[in-house]
C-alpha cells in the first residue's frame, strides 16, 4: 500500500451482471451524502484516462475480424492501468479522496491469469509493476453463478446493437472466473468481502454499508 496516503480506496469485483455499476452508484449516494466535504472520484477499469478510455474500446469493441492473443489483452489491461494509477488514483488518495473503482487488478488475476491460463507468477508480476503499490483498503466481489450473471447480461443488452467482446465467452470461461475470484478472496480475506450478489439491490447495499463499518475505516462517515 502506497505510504502517507490519507484517501480510502474500495474496488468492486465479480462477473459480468453481477450488479456492480448499480452498487457503486447507491454507495456514491450515501458517501456523498455522509461525507459532503470529501472529493468523491468514481472509475472503471479499463477506462478513467483518455488512453484507457481507447483501450476500453479497443478491447470491448474490436472488429470481430481483429485477433487479441491472451497476453496482448494482458499487458492493454495493465497499460490502462497504469496510466490510471499515476495519472488519477495516486494523485486522488494523497489528496484524502474516497476513490472507488469498478474492477482493479484483481480483474486480471482472474479474467487472465485464471480463466484465459496464462502464468500467475507472470500476470502477478505484471499487475504489481502496473499498480506500483497501490492496493484498496477494501474490495467487494458480488458473486454469483455464472449462468445467473450471463442471463441477467443477456436482459440488460437486449436493446443494445454494440456487441462487447468480453461478454462473448462460453458458459466455461464465465464458470472458471466465477471460481478464480473465490479462490482470490479466501487467499486474500483480510481485503475481500464476498456479498451473495443474488439478494435483492437493497439487500446487497445493506450488506456493503456493514461491511464498511467492520473495516472501521475511521475517516469515512457512515451515518
Amino acid at each position: 500500500m502506497v505510504s502517507s496516503r490519507s484517501g480510502i480506496f474500495i474496488t468492486f469485483e465479480g462477473s459480468e451482471g453481477c450488479g456492480k455499476s448499480t452498487q457503486i452508484t447507491r454507495l456514491a449516494e450515501l458517501l456523498r451524502q455522509k461525507n459532503p466535504d470529501r472529493e468523491l472520484v468514481i472509475l472503471r477499469e479499463p477506462g478513467g484516462t483518455a488512453l484507457g478510455e481507447g483501450v476500453r474500446q479497443l478491447l470491448q469493441h474490436a472488429d470481430p475480424s481483429v485477433s487479441i492473443v491472451p497476453e496482448a489483452e494482458l499487458l492493454l489491461f495493465a497499460a490502462s492501468r497504469a496510466q490510471l494509477v499515476r495519472e488519477v488514483i495516486q494523485p486522488a488518495l494523497h489528496r484524502g479522496a474516497i476513490v472507488m473503482c469498478d474492477r482493479f487488478f484483481d480483474s486480471t488475476t482472474v479474467y487472465q491469469g485464471v480463466a484465459r491460463a496464462l502464468d500467475p507468477k507472470q500476470v502477478e508480476m505484471i499487475n504489481h509493476f502496473a499498480v506500483g503499490g497501490v492496493v484498496p483498503d477494501v474490495t467487494f466481489l458480488l458473486d454469483m453463478e455464472a449462468a445467473q450473471g450471463r442471463e441477467r447480461m443477456k436482459q440488460r443488452n437486449a436493446q443494445s446493437v454494440v456487441v462487447d467482446r468480453m461478454e462473448q465467452e462460453p458458459e466455461f470461461f464465465y464458470e472458471a472466473v466465477r471460481q478464480g475470484y473465490l479462490d482470490l478472496a479466501k487467499k486474500e480475506s483480510k481485503r475481500f468481502v464476498v456479498i451473495n450478489a443474488v439478494l435483492s439491490p437493497d439487500e446487497v447495499s445493506q450488506k456493503i454499508l456493514e461491511a464498511l463499518q467492520h473495516f472501521n475505516i475511521s475517516t469515512l462517515q457512515l451515518h
